[in-house]
């Protein structure tokens, strides 16, 4: 049996922090699908069919990738994906407290579901899409934060607005 993770998040926009966190469960799963997902909390900067196309190009190289979006609650995802798994990325102690709680309301919610945190490596600590979205609009040099590949296109989004 295929051992399948989800990696939800919003990602507007997907940054290298997040792209790491990909890679490292491509290598405990069999397959990653990372859930564009949409959280009422939070105003979207691209399109949920951009930031889709962001993720693709970023991890085209990882073969057992795939990218999918969801407009509903998490569990009903991961059951209808087959999921046994949910990964989530650490930052610092204050994403460990909400994550927590949310892992343990999902488990509540769908018996047997998992979710498994990695730790962010030093480097994408401080790594967020709101700081990528704040820097760019400024027109700071954001290729630190993003995948080379996909730099330009978010740069280029926001030298249009």
């Amino acid at each position: 049996m295929a051992r399948i993770c989800v990696y939800p998040g919003s990602f507007d926009p997907v940054t290298t922090g997040h792209l790491d966190v990909i890679r490292r469960a491509a290598s405990l799963f069999d397959e990653v699908i990372v859930a564009v997902m949409h959280n009422v909390n939070k105003r979207g900067c691209f399109p949920v069919e951009e930031r889709m196309a962001l993720i693709e190009k970023a991890a085209a190289e990882i073969p057992n990738v795939r990218v999918d979006k969801w407009d509903g609650l998490l569990v009903d995802y991961v059951r209808m994906s087959g999921a046994s798994c949910v990964v989530r990325g650490l930052r610092a102690v204050s994403d460990f407290e909400s994550e927590m709680t949310m892992a343990q309301v999902n488990a509540q919610l769908l018996e047997g579901m998992e979710t498994v945190f990695l730790m962010t490596k030093p480097e994408h600590g401080c790594i967020s899409s709101s700081v990528v979205r704040e820097a760019a609009s400024f027109g700071a040099d954001i290729s630190a934060f993003v995948p080379e590949c996909i730099a330009e296109e978010i740069a280029a989004h926001f030298r249009r607005q």
